[in-house]
């Protein structure tokens, strides 16, 4: 294990940030209390990484471990002690950068720019080891055999169905099943327990840039054609086909990121517009085609590139530079409730985690930006709730 306060700045540049020597969040905590008038939100950046590589492309959380995608390569931090713990990748450097990463029984899931989806296992000393390619090879014998398996990508090129060809963007976990979205305009469906390609669809008519399912089996796509379209299986969750269910058309631009309210009837969506739309299902309707945008958050001055749902709360970064945190009211209005500010170059990913183990509940997010930085932030959600 590898102590991140013990290498040389050159390495890892990592620094703590507090506002002052002897402060720390417990007692903003203690000086902010919820029944103030006007409730100041502690936070603090406990702690920035600098990787060797020039962007941050992809952040995600499991088990306490902070995994960092920088180019081909996946950085784990244990979260509590901000300790790194091991770097992998499939030492092929034309894989390119890793854009999302998921997590299903026991297994990473690793979405590339070379259109691969990889498969991974942690062993006990914490090392990472690569077990399967998607598509895996037997899947990829056994459709070879019928023409009927392969579908025209270009005017002289043809390929299996179950293959992207194009860089996979976005990877959700639901029910069993792993849902891919990729700038080749598809969505594809993979059962998790033998990891076979069990259904394609093509989602857009532009690069898909966002995926997000509900615990229900409900499919949201974004794609850069400024569309939000909504998917279901035909014939309830027993159904083998996702079907259509309706086109949300708000955006006046590139949508690049999706994220769920944790029952799922809420909906946000960012984009190149700078907004930031909730849709939400109107009272009685029992499926999401009676979506409809209730609120149009406005405060990224620059295109939203990534959003996140922790707490009911919605946190959001930008090309501005900024994460944004956005509260509710008791009628479940949003507004912004605090920015973090810090990064030099546009906030490309975002993760996040409730400690929940206190009287005064703290949020601890990872922001990672363009230029190689990983910030870590603890916020009190207990005062953020006190000013709702």
């Amino acid at each position: 294990m590898e102590d991140l306060s013990l290498l040389s700045p050159s390495e890892t540049n990592i620094s703590s940030e507090t506002p002052s020597s002897t402060s720390t969040l417990s007692q903003e905590l203690q000086r902010h209390r919820p029944d103030s008038q006007n409730v100041v939100v502690p936070h603090l950046c406990v702690s920035s990484v600098r990787t060797l590589t020039s962007h941050i492309s992809c952040l995600a959380l499991h088990n306490n471990l902070l995994y960092a995608a920088s180019g081909e390569d996946i950085n784990v931090y244990d979260l509590t002690t901000h300790t790194h713990i091991d770097t992998f990748t499939n030492n092929n450097p034309a894989s390119g950068s890793v854009k999302s990463i998921s997590f299903h029984k026991g297994k990473i899931f690793t979405a590339h720019q070379d259109s691969k989806i990889r498969v991974w296992r942690i062993t006990a000393a914490k090392r990472h080891r690569l077990v399967s390619t998607l598509p895996t090879v037997k899947d990829f014998l056994r459709r070879s055999i019928l023409p009927k398996n392969y579908i025209r990508v270009r005017r002289h090129k043809r390929r299996l169905w179950i293959e992207h060809n194009d860089a996979v963007s976005g990877l959700a976990m639901a029910n069993s099943f792993m849902y891919s979205v990729s700038w080749d305009k598809c969505l594809k469906i993979w059962r998790t327990s033998d990891l076979r390609c069990v259904e394609s669809v093509k989602a857009h008519d532009d690069a898909v840039n966002a995926v997000a399912v509900s615990a229900a089996g409900t499919v949201y796509t974004a794609a850069a054609d400024g569309c939000i379209r909504v998917w279901e299986r035909a014939g309830g969750r027993e159904g083998r086909t996702h079907t259509l269910i309706t086109t949300l058309e708000k955006h006046k631009s590139t949508v690049n990121a999706l994220a769920l309210n944790g029952d799922g009837s809420s909906l946000f969506s960012g984009g190149c517009d700078r907004w930031i739309l909730v849709w939400e299902r109107e009272e009685g309707a029992a499926n999401a085609i009676h979506m409809a945008t209730t609120q149009a958050l406005v405060g990224h001055t620059g295109p939203v590139l990534c959003l996140i749902t922790v707490n009911d709360m919605i946190i959001s970064g930008s090309s501005d530079q900024t994460v944004r945190i956005w509260s509710h009211t008791v009628d479940r209005r949003y507004y912004c409730a605090l920015v973090l500010e810090g990064h030099v170059k546009p906030v490309k990913s975002l993760a996040a985690v409730s400690s929940g183990d206190s009287s005064y509940d703290v949020v601890s997010i990872c922001s990672g930006s363009l230029d190689g930085e990983i910030k870590v932030w603890e916020v009190s959600a207990t005062a953020l709730n006190a000013k709702s």
